[in-house]
């Protein structure tokens, strides 16, 4: 009986040195695991036909409102990585020789937004649904109550911006003066103020300003009239001899006919990076 005891003894001592090494190693790869750095997934990019609008036409004056914290939310929006304009090639081939034509009447265009990600239109999606958030009404929507944004559709789920084939801007008389920057928390004027009294934009008179959320920003809307309405007319009878369609709400928001892409809602940042032929940006 002693002697067949011994062996067992043994195996006994050698199975619970064997179990702890293995509950050691378990542990180990657990806590590996748990710390090892998660790996990043890819950051989607453009299609081969998107370009940055600054290799089409340089001369044409960029101001990213999104990129900044001077837009109806107050602050940067999603997506927005550089101060960039982002378009197809056949939009942003169409707003150069908009802007030839307008060279020669002493004009040049600005944009304001161009290319807008679907995780920019996320924000302001949220952004609407909060409405305790409010500091920017007193510039953008004034007169609307903020429950009321997806109703009058000033805010969707889903933009054409993110086709890649619109534009908002304006036109600026040459020679163009600087426009001074936005100070966040600074006194805000309603954007359909006259124009000496509203926020400092060096656009000619459009009689509101950019993404006003009002009826008068309705571009053919009746109470705008001599050089607000002559303004106006410009920018579109230019656009619209090119290819461009207007928004009747918005007299800045214009879509080059044939989108490339009429149903793909693109996500890719807003970034030099994005591009197929670009360098990553320094």
């Amino acid at each position: 009986m002693t002697q067949l005891s011994r062996p067992v003894t043994r195996f006994t001592g050698v199975s619970r040195a064997l179990r702890g090494a293995v509950t050691a190693l378990v542990t180990f790869l657990a806590v590996t695991t748990a710390t090892a750095p998660a790996r990043a997934t890819p950051e989607p990019t453009a299609p081969a036909d998107f370009v940055a609008l600054r290799s089409v036409d340089p001369t044409i004056i960029e101001e990213m409102r999104y990129f900044t914290p001077h837009n109806f939310v107050g602050e940067r929006i999603d997506g927005y990585r550089q101060p960039l304009c982002i378009l197809t090639r056949p939009a942003a081939e169409a707003l150069h020789r908009a802007q030839q034509k307008l060279l020669r009447q002493g004009y040049t265009l600005k944009v304001y937004d161009c290319y807008r990600p679907q995780r920019a239109v996320d924000h302001f999606v949220r952004w609407a649904e909060d409405l305790d958030d409010q500091r920017m009404k007193a510039e953008f929507y004034p007169n609307v109550d903020k429950t009321r944004l997806f109703e009058d559709g000033y805010i969707a789920a889903k933009s054409g911006h993110s086709r890649g084939s619109t534009v908002d801007l304006t036109v600026v008389r040459l020679p163009a003066r600087p426009t001074r920057p936005y100070v966040p928390g600074q006194a805000l004027v309603p954007c359909y103020a006259p124009q000496d009294e509203r926020f400092p934009d060096n656009s000619v008179d459009m009689g509101t300003g950019f993404d006003c959320f009002d009826t008068l920003a309705h571009t053919l809307d009746p109470r705008i009239q001599g050089e607000q309405r002559a303004n106006r007319l410009l920018l579109k009878g230019t656009l619209e001899g090119l290819g461009f369609v207007n928004l009747a709400e918005e007299w800045w928001h214009y879509t080059f006919k044939p989108e490339p892409y009429p149903d793909t809602y693109f996500d890719f940042p807003v970034s030099a990076r994005s591009l197929k032929d670009s360098h990553p940006a320094a």
